[in-house]
């Protein structure tokens, strides 16, 4: 990638309303069958020409084809039970209702390798594909088959290497895995938390990342930001196990957050994916609010190593909002360009 400041979406985008409903998430499907393979692939398509429409230089699919980062995911791993429920605790805040590890996990045939394949063909644009973590796994699951976090953490990872390397061979770029676990369970991100994401990266070639943010914005997200004070120093405990590590990029939530922008600098040598976008809220970032965000974390990362962004997926937001979001944070990278190389920006 040639581009300074390359600008990418984290993660999700808004679904069509007549794909899903709109701003919801884990949204059930409006289509069965074919019609709703075609509709994904639809969705797919639109999430492309959104993002180059809007200038995005990394494109992803948008998760257009998932219902949630990681149940769609585990929903074709032999060894869950999906009818078998069990109510746990999300990240330490909030209740859901989740699928039972029942038996031995498993992946039988690749989960996103079709809907790659097809991102791949609608653009000659470098392309990001996400999957979740593996400790953001197990923290979305009931255990009644190994009773270990971090046995079951371990075949995750095994099982994330092997669709990992299927998407790198159809043409994925960069490889992102979502780990927003890591802001919550500091003792298992030391303990074995970056070493089962490393196993899960193991052999790429493709550019490795890690996303560790403070979620969507929902209302259980919300409140437990409310409780964390002035300053967000969860990433205090991460960020200098990653710089140690093999992962290539972290990508990390800032504009509008309460996170120090000096804790960058503990990642000092790595590709950071700085979040310039609020997606927390629906109010639309103008290019200069971007740029502001980015002068700010270019004291303490190289411009060669800066990939604006979004703070999280844009799921739970209206569609035009989401396009708009995107304009700005191009707009925004496309000013600083202009003022590291010392020409006007372009209109």
């Amino acid at each position: 990638m040639n581009t300074l400041l390359p600008t990418t979406v984290v993660g999700s985008l808004p679904k069509p309303s007549w794909l899903a409903e709109s701003e919801t998430l884990w949204s059930p499907w409006k289509l069965d069958g074919e019609e709703l393979r075609e509709g994904k692939r639809d969705a797919l398509s639109l999430a492309v020409d959104e993002q180059h429409q809007a200038g995005i230089d990394i494109i992803s699919d948008g998760e257009q084809t998932r219902q949630h980062f990681v149940t769609t995911f585990i929903e074709h791993l032999s060894g869950v039970d999906f009818e078998h429920r069990r109510t746990v605790r999300i990240r330490d805040r909030y209740d859901a209702s989740v699928p039972t590890v029942v038996g031995a996990v498993g992946r039988e045939r690749s989960v996103f390798l079709d809907d790659a394949r097809a991102l791949r063909a609608r653009t000659s644009q470098p392309i990001k594909w996400t999957l979740p973590g593996p400790m953001t796994m197990i923290d979305t699951l009931y255990d009644e088959h190994y009773r270990s976090r971090e046995e079951l953490a371990w075949e995750f990872a095994k099982i994330l290497n092997q669709e990992a390397k299927e998407l790198e061979a159809a043409g994925v770029d960069i490889i992102q895995f979502d780990e927003p676990a890591f802001n919550v369970f500091f003792d298992d991100l030391k303990e074995w938390g970056v070493a089962a994401l490393e196993r899960a990266a193991e052999g790429l070639r493709s550019t490795t990342a890690v996303h560790i943010c403070y979620g969507y914005g929902i209302k259980a997200n919300t409140e437990w930001k409310a409780t964390l004070g002035s300053e967000w120093r969860q990433y205090e405990m991460s960020f200098p196990l990653l710089q140690q590590s093999t992962i290539d990029m972290v990508s990390l939530e800032c504009h509008n957050s309460r996170v120090p922008v000096e804790l960058i600098e503990l990642l000092r040598g790595k590709k950071v994916m700085v979040g310039a976008i609020d997606v927390a809220d629906g109010a639309i970032e103008t290019p200069e609010d971007v740029a502001g965000t980015l002068r700010q974390v270019l004291r303490f990362v190289d411009a060669d190593k800066l990939y604006p962004s979004t703070n999280c997926g844009m799921a739970p937001l209206a569609r035009q909002v989401a396009r708009d979001k995107m304009t700005a944070l191009a707009a925004g990278a496309e000013i600083i360009r202009a003022e590291l190389s010392g020409a006007a920006p372009s209109t």
